[in-house]
């Protein structure tokens, strides 16, 4: 309480000290001199059509880094990840560990580990042009899309596409060229979560084997009222550890995509 007390007393020690100090500044003869910076935020009338465009492109990069997190999420091999760490976590029963921010970081680095060669072309083929004023802004962008397009196209399921393809009452397309990115995106994204589940399933499979069998030693012993995790808990962390788990799942998710 008293350093409580005393917290409060230095907090208002120093406001009231500053807000003598801007008095006496206003107050001196030389304040009227001071110059000090105005700032307006306003709509005027442009002259320039390209002050307009320049705006706009502003605005343009606002709202792309805004959407960059969703896009990370989004339109690359995160969503697998994440889902699969998670569901080993719940599988092996340890709560929450690793922790979310673990999970999160793992999977992101992986990300970058795995959508690398992709990345790669982008900033070769149409980064690094549009820097060098080789080709403008807008086949910079073709030149961009395409390599992710074909990275989703690789995970995505046809009976996916075909889903969202109806749903917008397009017609059917001829080749992957004629299907949108905005069609392709939410069909890439349930194949995920499937594959991400389907991951799921087989990693619960052993750990709920162990479960079941310390349920029924405990259970035949009459300690009922011990919880079996308890018990289990130990055993499926000597078995993930044996069969150097993280080893064995991080590699097949890095081979699921390569080879996908």
């Amino acid at each position: 309480m008293r350093l409580r007390n005393k917290r409060h007393s230095r907090i208002l020690f120093i406001t009231i000290v500053s807000l003598v100090a801007c008095i006496l500044l206003v107050n001196t003869t030389w304040a009227a001199d001071l110059i000090l910076p105005s700032f307006h935020i306003g709509v005027e009338k442009g002259g320039d059509p390209g002050d307009v465009s320049v705006l706009l492109q502003i605005a343009f990069l606002l709202t792309v880094l805004t959407l960059a997190p969703a896009i990370l999420i989004l339109m690359t091999s995160f969503t697998r990840l994440a889902v699969v760490f998670t569901f080993l976590r719940q599988a092996v029963g340890t709560q929450q560990t690793p922790s979310n921010q673990i999970i999160a970081g793992l999977a992101l680095f992986m990300t970058f580990f795995i959508m690398m060669p992709v990345w790669q072309k982008i900033n070769n083929n149409a980064l690094q042009p549009y820097l060098n004023e080789e080709i403008s802004q807008g086949d910079a962008f073709k030149a961009a899309i395409n390599p992710v397009r074909k990275f989703m196209f690789r995970q995505t399921r046809e009976k996916d596409l075909s889903l969202f393809v109806n749903m917008a009452k397009m017609d059917k397309p001829k080749n992957r060229e004629d299907i949108p990115t905005s069609i392709l995106i939410p069909a890439f994204v349930i194949s995920e979560l499937k594959t991400a589940f389907i991951i799921g399933f087989v990693l619960y499979v052993p750990f709920l084997v162990i479960d079941m069998v310390v349920a029924s030693v405990l259970l035949s012993m009459g300690m009922m009222m011990l919880p079996p995790i308890m018990v289990s808990l130990p055993f499926k962390l000597m078995l993930f550890v044996l069969v150097d788990g993280w080893n064995l799942i991080v590699g097949s998710l890095v081979k699921s995509f390569i080879g996908g």
